[in-house]
């Protein structure tokens, strides 16, 4: 696979005019809310084969279309407030903890536990079968932390911050 250099000329200003805002709802039923901006002014631009890509069903030319910004102020606000929840001590510790511990669970369950896949059809059966292999799983670790005596001993204290 060989990578392709692209040189960007230096940024220049854009001005984005809001074009509307509008209510979609995705596959799964979830509601979202969000505005539409769209650039000023995209002509004579050098990069705008790049950033405007021409689709089958698109009916302008890319010579007669802008650039278009999906904005959702909702999730922009949940984004910030989830920075500034794991930026504090507390939070730095959890995901050193978490970041050691996830994908050693599912290497477990497949590995320990021979678990690799699921021997029933549809949902509420698999979520069934998956509740079992992960109390299987609960129940292992607490046998094992109750054998070398590790009962509530963790690798890095939340609360020690």
């Amino acid at each position: 696979m060989t990578l392709k250099k692209m040189s960007i000329p230096a940024p220049r200003e854009r001005n984005y005019r809001q074009a509307a805002g509008k209510k979609r709802r995705s596959e799964t039923g979830y509601a979202q809310e969000v505005t539409v901006y769209e650039c000023a002014d995209c002509n004579g631009c050098p990069v705008k084969a790049q950033c405007i890509r021409q689709k089958k069903t698109d009916k302008k030319s890319p010579e007669d279309r802008f650039k278009r910004l999906n904005v959702s102020k909702y999730f922009i606000q949940q984004r910030k407030a989830m920075e500034k929840k794991i930026s504090t001590a507390e939070g730095i510790l959890l995901r050193v903890n978490r970041s050691i511990q996830a994908e050693g669970v599912f290497a477990a369950i497949k590995e320990d536990l021979n678990f690799r896949r699921f021997l029933t059809r549809g949902n509420a059966n698999v979520t069934v079968e998956w509740y079992l292999v992960s109390m299987a799983y609960n129940i292992l670790k607490l046998y094992h932390k109750i054998q070398t005596s590790r009962l509530g001993i963790h690798l890095f204290v939340p609360g020690a911050a």
